[in-house]
């Protein structure tokens, strides 16, 4: 059995102010495409036959699960990552969860944030890699470069397998300067390297055991503990503390001597920084690309995405002008692999914006930051039909709810009453409380919070129906 394995990891960097830490890349909805990153991967592996397995950090596990739900992909099996450690502990989980109901089968490791073009090309390398892998070697892709990319890994192939396009895996080289890609581009005996991997679970696991033996014994140790649940499967807490951040690459296909490399040409990008999104959009005749609400003049080689407001914009030139509700980014286009750095100073000053959007999705619908200043935040609150918040108190604050559409039912230690449009009522500090929402319509709340300390992480859940007790 050919299983697709989908590692749906990443830190919301590169893309940022689109992309967060709580809503990555993969999971974020770009202005012209139907769906996201993460639903076009599961989709193009359609005609494949098998249900995924989805390996994801907790924090993102009900976007994996309502993106899955939303694309109509049943029966795939999402496991939850103790700690992230990078690709090859990934691909181990899923490897050992594969075994479980196939011994003998095939993983097809593909990342969840790249976009290809022509998708029916991937489908054919596959096909084609097939009989590699069932004879023991480590498959990667390796993408036909059009250009001299400095932002991308290189791999070469040595000696042609069995009369086809595969060739045996040579080495991989890091990221180059731009001399060094174009000699690598004018060879033509390069490749980039795509993350994409076909391989034997077991195949995978011996050589990983062989490479990278503690990486094998936490994954091992981690399996074993195993908490299957009804929506996701978790690994005992703390079992990845020690496990070493590697990937694939660096742990097994760098020392393997069963690699191989099939070259794809698909129209692929991994749209890894905002240059990337430009190249891979569509662009008027003088290299614009422009989405949402833009008003340009005299533009030229620039990528310009209105999210919250009107952008006018004049006389710019290769610039990148990326816009959401609560941050603007304006950057030199060719200096797009930097945004990394803005994000890890907005950590440095424990600022918000990188961590997450005004506007949060949660699995009982959504709230968004309004207004806040020193002792106060307020928010507005969605719960949808049929959803309730987990019974849940506050150790630092206090919050006041008014209803202005719905009626929804309180729980406050040990009063229970409706709450609907234009009545309020007071959770005082301390209490148990809860909301919930039993009607056919959703429910909107106006949230005001009063306290010392107002962060996410002040909150002890005792009840929880989509199972986050004393979790995040």
């Amino acid at each position: 059995m050919l299983i697709p394995v989908v590692l749906a990891g990443g830190a919301g960097t590169r893309l940022w102010p689109l992309s967060r830490a709580e809503t990555p890349k993969q999971f974020v909805s770009f202005p012209g495409r139907e769906h996201t990153l993460f639903q076009e991967t599961v989709l193009r592996l359609g005609g494949l036959g098998a249900a995924p397995i989805v390996v994801c950090n907790e924090r993102h596990r009900f976007l994996a699960a309502e993106q899955l739900r939303r694309a109509d992909i049943a029966g795939a099996r999402i496991l939850l990552e103790p700690a992230p450690r990078n690709t090859a502990p990934a691909a181990a989980l899923a490897a050992l969860e594969a075994m479980e109901t196939d011994p003998d089968a095939l993983l097809l490791v593909l990342p969840s944030d790249h976009a290809i073009g022509r998708p029916e090309r991937l489908l054919a390398a596959v096909a084609g890699a097939e009989t590699f892998a069932r004879e023991g070697y480590l498959v990667t892709f390796g993408i036909v470069p059009d250009a001299p990319a400095t932002g991308y890994g290189y791999m070469a192939g040595g000696e042609t397998l069995a009369r086809s396009s595969a060739r045996k895996l040579d080495r991989f080289v890091e990221k180059p300067d731009p001399a060094t890609a174009e000699a690598y581009l004018a060879s033509g005996d390069y490749l980039w390297n795509s993350g994409m991997f076909l391989f034997g679970a077991a195949t995978y696991l011996a050589e990983l055991k062989r490479h990278a033996p503690e990486i094998y014994d936490v994954c091992r140790q981690a399996h074993d503990g195993i908490d299957r649940g009804p929506d996701f499967s978790r690994y005992p807490d703390g079992a990845f503390a020690d496990c070493r951040d590697l990937s694939i690459d660096h742990a097994v296909m760098e020392h393997t001597d069963r690699g191989a490399v099939v070259p794809l040409d698909a129209d692929w990008s991994d749209l890894g920084a905002w240059d990337a999104v430009w190249n891979h959009a569509e662009r008027d005749d003088r290299g614009n690309s422009v989405s949402g609400d833009v008003i340009g003049r005299d533009l030229g080689g620039s990528h310009i995405q209105a999210g919250s407001r009107l952008i006018a914009a004049l006389g710019l030139r290769d610039l990148l002008v990326i816009d959401t509700a609560d941050a603007l980014l304006v950057a030199d286009r060719a200096r797009a692999q930097e945004v990394g750095d803005i994000v890890r100073e907005l950590r440095r000053r424990a600022r918000s914006e990188a961590e997450r959007h005004r506007l949060v999705k949660r699995p009982w619908g959504s709230y968004e930051s309004l207004a806040a200043g020193p002792g106060f935040q307020v928010k507005h609150l969605i719960v949808n039909p049929g959803a309730a918040l987990s019974l849940q108190s506050h150790a630092r604050r206090a919050e006041h709810w008014t209803a202005v559409r719905g009626r929804g039912v309180v729980t406050c230690d040990e009063r229970e009453f409706e709450l609907g449009v234009n009545e309020s009522t007071m959770i005082p500090l301390g209490s148990k409380h809860r909301l919930r929402n039993n009607g056919a319509e959703p429910v909107e709340i106006i949230e005001v919070q009063l306290g010392d300390y107002l962060g996410e992480d002040d909150i002890i859940r005792y009840e929880d129906r989509y199972g986050r007790a004393n979790r995040s």
